[in-house]
């Protein structure tokens, strides 16, 4: 994604919706985190509509948390905040056993072969998911891709996660969609699903 000259200065001087990590935060409310967020369509809308939950969105791009940030904004959103950060430190930003959802939506399928340790679902991933899961909590992974949702699941056959449910053609009316999503329910491109538990 191209660099745009505003972001640096609007992230530097917005202090409402963003945060470095979860050590020092506190809320009453369940915390659901999008690992992945993109622009925040999906994570945004769910928080707006869910008053009652928490969500946190982390994102690595610097455009996209801006634009999430913007969203937030106009929606006057309360229980929304966003990190800046990779996920492959997320155990060292996020308490152990504080977290209800965790959502995986259309991250990068990484397909090349020597690109899989850089997936979201790789099992080193779900290793540092499983710790700061709450035992009761829920994984859930979305995605179009459909060679990276058979791999995903052997993944998560080596993990402590169990399958709760799963589908090749995903669709739920009413519920916050993704951008990415979106552009493929409208061309008619199946979604795969499948939420997980903790063994």
């Amino acid at each position: 994604m191209r660099k745009k000259k505003w972001v640096s200065p609007f992230l530097d001087n917005e202090n409402e919706y963003t945060i470095n990590d979860l050590k020092d935060f506190h809320t009453d409310k369940p915390i659901y985190i999008e690992i992945g967020m993109g622009m925040g369509d999906f994570i945004c809308e769910s928080a707006k509509q869910n008053p009652d939950i928490f969500y946190i969105g982390l994102e690595r791009v610097d455009v996209c948390v801006a634009r999430a940030v913007k969203k937030a904004s106009e929606y006057e959103l309360d229980n929304f905040r966003v990190m800046l950060a990779d996920a492959s430190n997320i155990e060292e930003l996020i308490p152990e056993k504080s977290i209800d959802v965790i959502y995986l939506h259309f991250s990068d399928p990484w397909p090349k072969k020597r690109q899989n340790k850089r997936r979201l679902t790789y099992m080193s991933f779900l290793a540092k998911y499983e710790k700061i899961l709450k035992d009761d909590g829920f994984l859930i992974f979305k995605t179009d891709n459909e060679g990276f949702y058979d791999d995903s699941l052997e993944y998560f056959k080596q993990s402590n996660f169990k399958l709760v449910e799963d589908s090749r053609d995903y669709k739920k009316e009413g519920e916050p969609m993704t951008a990415y999503q979106a552009k493929f329910v409208a061309e008619g491109k199946p979604i795969y699903y499948a939420k997980y538990a903790l063994k």
